[in-house]
């Protein structure tokens, strides 16, 4: 590969800004940053084992710590953080939060709505005119049920009152929420933004800050004073202790960049949360600043353990399809082509068509630089807890991800860096057909296509994708001394404790069950976001 920049990486950006931030050109990069392969970072910490502490585990994180799978916020009980806490024996000690409704989770289950169109509607081949007469009206009515629900029902009913939950994650929050949010501002916001009817565009309002309420709304005082995660998580180690502390934060500083593909890079107000949602991408030193906070406040947590997972390249999820008139990237060993649109365009995307959203190779490369010197920052804050005496690890999320990659690296091997390697599959999963890879999730009535570690939002991992995910940290914690334990909790774990895949193949229902209709729903999704504005919607204010 070529170590020059691309010159018009230099040139104006989207979003009214004449040029690139002056940062920008210090951190750009031509290859990816490697991985660290020791979560110690070759530093030994002595740790005081003496006793147990009461609280096993705790998460705060983002979407990907939530349980956010398919658009919605469902199956949290079978979230990385309560797979993880199966395998210690301590699931029935594990608190967090759960979604259900009419339509089985918030705001949207495009799983549920998948299965619903498919069995209502016979479209294997597609959406035609006669569909769409009998699946407009059926469709409002739908999500006019699941708006009613939280908006107006029972979904607003988020207990104030008993313990704190030890997942303290919520979707869509960044470093900032993560510093600043809690229970009673999401209140606030919901109490300040009035519903409105809309014939189609019927996501329900505040969906975030509903489910701020499940997560955090317990999360009190004795004054009852609403406490932020980082607050919350203090005040659960203070209780007793925490043994293991994980913290996974930060994809949301970038991820706004594929949802909208714009890239608009922080600036003045970045940590005002009234103003920031203009920004899609954080300067690495804004990042910083926030990052710097939040370890300071960590600091004070009473966790024996803590597990701080890096930021993944949000450009590698598959909802941003990467295409060209040729199917071939910018040039022979790049990771990157040369536009990156919604998965819905991948077939008829235009770069004439303005109307068409998209991002270019090169403002996709300085999403990822951008992305690496965060990552940078997290390395450092690492490497200074453990000199500090601290034990804390470096999950290497990025590099998971990275070694996941389908069309960036398994399908390109002269673009793989040196220190690239492809992941190996747990076995029940290489045991598939197909095999699951990082591909866009697709299912016809013969059963899936392709894809299968990534959901239907293409953004969030299914159920094997989240299992993956909880064997990494697991392997971490085995490395700090954690103990695990059958499902009675007291029954001790001896050797590798591994993640029983087969299970989880039965217990996740896009693999064991895939919708029959996704694939054809898929071909027809862009007509049915120009007609609704769902689908934006969806991504654009939720996700």
């Amino acid at each position: 590969m070529t170590n020059s920049i691309p010159p018009d990486l230099l040139v104006g950006l989207e979003g009214g800004y004449s040029k690139v931030p002056e940062e920008v050109r210090e951190f750009l990069r031509t290859e990816p940053r490697p991985p660290e392969t020791d979560p110690t970072l070759g530093i030994s910490v002595a740790v005081d084992r003496q006793e147990t502490p009461q609280h096993r585990l705790v998460t705060i994180g983002d979407s990907l710590t939530h349980g956010f799978q398919s658009g919605a916020i469902f199956k949290t009980n079978l979230s990385y953080p309560m797979l993880i806490a199966r395998e210690m024996g301590w699931s029935r000690n594990f608190r967090y939060p759960s979604y259900s409704g009419p339509g089985n989770g918030l705001p949207l289950n495009l799983e549920k709505l998948a299965r619903e169109l498919g069995d209502r509607y016979q479209i294997a081949d597609g959406i035609n005119a006669i569909d769409a007469a009998l699946l407009l009206p059926w469709l409002r009515g739908y999500l006019d049920q699941i708006e009613d629900y939280w908006e107006r029902g029972e979904g607003l009913n988020a207990p104030e009152r008993g313990a704190i939950n030890h997942n303290l994650a919520v979707y869509g929050w960044d470093l900032r929420n993560t510093l600043s949010r809690n229970a009673d501002l999401a209140k606030d916001v919901i109490r300040q933004t009035p519903t409105k009817e809309d014939f189609l565009r019927q996501v329900p309002e505040n969906a975030n800050e509903i489910a701020t309420l499940w997560v955090l709304n317990s999360a009190r005082n004795s004054a009852n004073k609403a406490l932020t995660p980082l607050e919350a998580a203090k005040a659960l180690g203070e209780e007793g202790g925490i043994e293991t502390l994980i913290i996974l934060i930060g994809a949301n500083n970038a991820l706004g960049s594929i949802l909208t593909f714009k890239l608009r890079w922080s600036d003045v107000g970045y940590q005002d949360m009234r103003e920031n949602d203009k920004y899609t991408v954080w300067l690495p030193s804004h990042f910083k600043d926030e990052l710097d906070q939040i370890v300071e406040q960590v600091k004070q947590i009473k966790a024996r353990h803590v597990i701080w997972g890096t930021v993944p390249h949000v450009t590698i999820a598959p909802f941003a399809r990467g295409v060209s008139e040729n199917g071939q990237k910018i040039q022979p060993g790049s990771r990157y082509f040369p536009f990156y649109v919604p998965i819905w365009l991948e077939n008829t995307f235009h770069p004439n068509n303005r109307r068409h959203p998209r991002l270019t190779a090169n403002q996709a490369r300085g999403i990822d630089s951008a992305i690496d010197k965060y990552n940078e920052y997290l390395v450092e804050a690492v490497r200074a807890g453990r000199r500090q005496g601290k034990d804390w690890y470096l999950f290497e999320t990025a590099g998971l991800l990275d070694r996941l990659a389908a069309r960036r690296y398994i399908e390109d091997p002269i673009a793989h860096p040196n220190w690239w390697t492809e992941y190996p599959l747990p076995e029940p999963l290489k045991n598939l057909n197909p095999q699951p890879t990082s591909l866009f999730f697709k299912s016809n009535q013969q059963g899936r296509q392709q894809g299968g570690l990534f959901s239907l939002d293409g953004i969030h991992p299914t159920t094997i994708g989240y299992g993956i995910l909880a064997q990494e940290i697991i392997n971490i914690m085995q490395l700090a001394g954690v103990e695990f334990y059958e499902s009675n909790g007291i029954t001790k774990k001896t050797g590798k404790i591994e993640i029983d895949f087969d299970r989880l193949i039965k217990e996740d229902t896009l693999i064991s069950k895939p919708p029959p209709a996704v694939s054809a729903i898929l071909d027809s999704i862009g007509w049915v976001d120009s007609m609704t504005g769902i689908i934006s919607q969806l991504y654009q204010n939720n996700i």
